[in-house]
């Protein structure tokens, strides 16, 4: 039986195919388009399987957004997709969507060693939840329940849920944000969105003067967080609006990964996932996260005892996509 995998994102969609009796790690085809040159998924799907002579049996496709009923407005690509719509464009059945989220978390029981870094040594419970939070342009959440044989992928849209500051420093960005939006959740401040907008505050608010060579460069750019990142990442260029910029974003990050640990009861793990969690690895093991991930008053000695990982693995919204799709 052949399997079609994919990760649909707002700049890059990932497709593949298995074998699905010779497991998910060795696709036969692999490719990634360009998600904005096509003007819906089945047309995007039949160019890349125009390559190959291999006709898949069912999909499974990861999606940016929350499906409902089998359809999705994929967030930030002018894209409705249906299965049932899919089904009779491409010729297989059954296709399945899939939250982006969830289909990271449906990856987490088949991640290994190397797919994984280490930042806290505490050993996960056996059989108990476990969370994913996943920074990326977005803030995407999800988590895994025990369902007695097997982990169980649970969706969720908690990035959207309101900011909740822990520090004068955040409560003035949290003012600051109102100002400019009608709702400040999680993602307005903790994402490749967000970023932009923690520097903006602390350049107003005169925490440090902004570099006028970086002014010049965040000026003719339309992605400002890249060049925010890399600076407070490279010891060349010391800057100290950077380097405030991404502390307070990994403080902001560390105490969301405690928040859902907590309304998980995460005893199982705390993945990150998503695109920022391994750029910024040195920043992530300096004190601020885990400080951050513990500061839970009465509730701190069990945040401790729960283990932090950073999923290293580029591939593991593909292949959580395919592990769902081996379960239709």
């Amino acid at each position: 039986m052949l399997l079609l995998a994919g990760d649909i994102g707002g700049t890059k969609t990932s497709l593949a195919l298995y074998a699905t009796e010779s497991g998910l790690r060795v696709p036969l085809s692999e490719a990634r388009l360009p998600s904005a040159d096509f003007g819906d998924l089945g047309s995007l799907v039949l160019e890349f399987l125009s390559h190959t002579e291999l006709r898949p049996d069912r999909a499974s496709f990861g999606v940016a957004g929350p499906v409902v009923d089998g359809r999705v407005s994929v967030t930030n690509l002018p894209w409705v997709i249906d299965e049932r719509e899919l089904e009779a464009k491409l010729g297989i059945a059954p296709v399945r969507l899939l939250n982006d989220l969830e289909s990271i978390a449906n990856a987490i029981p088949l991640l290994e060693a190397e797919d994984l870094h280490v930042l806290n040594g505490a050993p996960p419970k056996e059989a108990g939840a476990i969370a994913v939070v996943a920074p990326g342009t977005g803030l995407g959440e999800a988590f895994l329940t025990w369902e007695g044989t097997r982990y169980a992928a649970q969706p969720s849209e908690g990035g959207h849920a309101d900011f909740a500051p822990t520090n004068p420093l955040e409560i003035g960005l949290l003012k600051y944000l109102w100002e400019r939006y009608a709702h400040v959740s999680y993602e307005r401040v903790c994402s490749g969105l967000g970023i932009p907008n923690i520097y903006a505050y602390l350049r107003d608010s005169g925490y440090a003067a902004e570099p006028a060579w970086l002014a010049q460069e965040l000026a003719q750019t339309e992605d400002p967080t890249p060049i925010i990142v890399n600076t407070a990442l490279d010891p060349s260029k010391p800057c100290e609006l950077c380097l405030g910029t991404l502390d307070t974003f990994v403080s902001i990050l560390g105490a969301e990964a405690g928040n859902l640990a907590l309304d998980t009861l995460a005893t199982g793990g705390v993945y990150l996932g998503g695109g920022i969690p391994p750029r910024i690895l040195p920043a992530l093991e300096r004190a601020h996260f885990m400080r951050s991930f513990y500061n839970k008053g009465r509730f701190s000695e069990l945040l401790a005892r729960i283990p932090v990982y950073v999923i290293m693995n580029p591939n593991v919204a593909l292949l959580g996509a395919a592990a769902f799709g081996l379960t239709l």
